[in-house]
């Protein structure tokens, strides 16, 4: 039996990276229905921390400042490297966003 119907061609999908985000406690307790481990379908830092902000708006305003760019007591770790918002994610990275601790 031949099928009439005309063929599809698949045009290969560009998918933004599954990955694990890991938020402090400091964080999460500043946003009633936060959690402190999200996934999220994301490609760089920027889009996590405004995927963030739409889940707890005023997230951005915590973990970046005005230029924008992440603020100096906070820190993104990305597979272990620092991060800055034009950091890419790869699938199944995970990332950090600690505060940073000072002391003496």
């Amino acid at each position: 039996m031949l099928d009439d119907a005309p063929s599809r061609t698949r045009m290969p999908r560009t998918e933004t990276a599954a990955v694990v985000v890991r938020l402090p406690a400091v964080l999460v307790d500043l946003f009633p229905g936060a959690v402190r481990r999200i996934e999220m379908s994301v490609s760089t830092v920027r889009e996590m921390i405004d995927e963030l902000d739409k889940n707890w708006p005023g997230m951005r305003d915590r973990i970046c400042d005005s230029r924008p760019a992440i603020r100096k007591h906070m820190n993104v770790f990305v597979e272990g490297e620092r991060a800055t918002l034009k950091t890419r994610l790869k699938p199944g990275a995970e990332v950090f966003v600690l505060t940073a601790i000072s002391g003496g």
